[in-house]
C-alpha cells in the first residue's frame, strides 16, 4: 500500500480557483492509477476524476468536466487536481486514491489506499 497526504483545500468563492496536491510514499507512484473523489456534508462519496500511471489517460465525472483537470508528476510522487470555475455544489471533502493497476477505475472498492481528505468550500 502507498500513503497518501491531501492539501490544498481552502475557501474560495464561485466562479475562482483551486489547486489540490496528494503526495504520496511507501510505494512505486508509476505503477498506480489515482483517482479523485469526493463527499459532501450528507451525501456518498462520488468519484471525481482519475488518470492512469503514466498520465496518458484521464476520465472525469459529468459534473466537473470541462472545470476540472487531473494531472500527475511521477518525479514528484504527487498527483493534482485544478480545479476551475467552481461552484457550490463543489463544496465537499476531497479524497484522493491510489489503484494499483494500468487501468482507470471510477468505483471506489477498485481503490486500496486512500488519504484522510482535504476540504474545499466554495461560496456563493
Amino acid at each position: 500500500q502507498v500513503q497518501l497526504v491531501e492539501s490544498g483545500g481552502g475557501l474560495v468563492q464561485a466562479g475562482g480557483s483551486l489547486r489540490l496536491s496528494c503526495a504520496a510514499s511507501g510505494g512505486t507512484f508509476s505503477s498506480f492509477s489515482m483517482g479523485w473523489f469526493r463527499q459532501a456534508p450528507g451525501k456518498e462519496r462520488e468519484f471525481v476524476a482519475a488518470i492512469s500511471p503514466s498520465g496518458r489517460s484521464t476520465y472525469y465525472a459529468d459534473s466537473v468536466k470541462g472545470r476540472f483537470t487531473i494531472s500527475r508528476d511521477n518525479a514528484k510522487n504527487t498527483v493534482y487536481l485544478h480545479m476551475n470555475s467552481l461552484k457550490p455544489e463543489d463544496t465537499a471533502v476531497y479524497y484522493c486514491a491510489a489503484r494499483r493497476s494500468n487501468t482507470i477505475a471510477t468505483i471506489e472498492g477498485l481503490y486500496g489506499s486512500w488519504g484522510q481528505g482535504t476540504q474545499v468550500t466554495v461560496s456563493s
